[in-house]
């Protein structure tokens, strides 16, 4: 078999999946280093892609290379909370009209390509017009026994997280926030195509928000102590928890997000500005493609 094939046939989603996977960690290992690497690693066919930079929870521990990225948060009038999506606008790329998501927000540039990785660029939620509201909603399966109270595919309100202050299950400190595993912009979709997020609500979050280093961008992106962020670890796609399992102790991450695939860490209470290299959104989700115009590296900042 060719070196650039795999076991999986062109017309399967899946070979774009392990693509994207082994894309995304050999990314993250390697950092950026110039436009002509983004180019070797991102020429294929779809949009976006390229020299990104995102706020994420920090990564301390572990082979993950970077943090995993924040999803802006919003509470509706009802109580509900929603992951804030960026702007979609038409832009022409190499002459076509492509569709792109993109937003200011905390006075920084908010974009789709926060999550384009680890396969997630192929999800039809991250399509940046897809047909899907932004509600975060109860995910299939969770380790937080609370949450065997909701029903999946509920939308999460304020009022689930009322003993926030006081939550404990008996994983490291207690009251120091109260997490929920959700699913964004995913109705509908298959387990395989559903984005993961985690949701958190801290008083932590609200002294961040508050004051201190990415102050003003977390007042903009975090709501009553309220935090959301992509449930991908950027190390392989593992799904983490904040305080979902007993080992993590071992590893001195009780009170933190942690992956027992790869024993990585991340920190929800420090938040990071990291540039990456985006993989690009295929032309067709769910479809492979041969050629077709490359992606744009958009530059991020304030």
């Amino acid at each position: 078999m060719p070196d650039d094939e795999d076991n999986y046939p062109s017309e399967s989603g899946r070979r774009r999946f392990v693509k994207g996977v082994v894309g995304a960690s050999a990314l993250g290992a390697t950092g950026i280093t110039g436009a002509s690497a983004i180019q070797l690693t991102t020429s294929s066919s779809g949009q976006g892609g390229g020299a990104t930079q995102y706020f994420g929870i920090e990564n301390t521990a572990g082979p993950a290379p970077r943090p995993m990225p924040q999803i802006p948060i919003e509470i509706d009038d009802e109580g509900y909370l929603k992951g804030v999506w960026p702007e979609v606008r038409t832009r022409t790329v190499n002459g076509e009209q492509v569709s792109t998501a993109q937003s200011q927000l905390g006075g920084y540039t908010y974009s789709s390509e926060w999550f384009q990785y680890c396969g997630v660029q192929t999800y039809p939620g991250l399509v940046p017009d897809a047909d899907q509201d932004n509600f975060f909603r109860v995910a299939e399966s969770s380790s937080y026994e609370w949450m065997s109270d909701l029903s999946a595919g509920d939308r999460l309100n304020v009022s689930d997280f009322e003993d926030y202050e006081t939550w404990n299950n008996e994983i490291g400190t207690a009251g120091v926030g109260k997490p929920a595993m959700a699913t964004w912009r995913s109705q509908d979709l298959s387990p395989q195509e559903t984005i993961p997020v985690q949701v958190l609500r801290s008083t932590r979050i609200e002294e961040l928000a508050s004051g201190g280093e990415n102050a003003q961008w977390v007042n903009a992106s975090t709501q009553d102590g309220f935090i959301a962020w992509l449930n991908k670890c950027t190390h392989f796609c593992c799904v983490p928890g904040f305080k979902s399992s007993d080992q993590s102790a071992r590893f001195g991450a009780a009170n933190e997000v942690y992956c027992p695939c790869h024993q990585s860490a991340y920190d929800p209470f420090s938040i990071e500005r990291i540039q990456f290299t985006a993989l690009p959104r295929p032309d067709d989700v769910g479809e492979e493609e041969e050629g077709g115009s490359e992606g744009t590296s958009s530059g991020e900042g304030e």
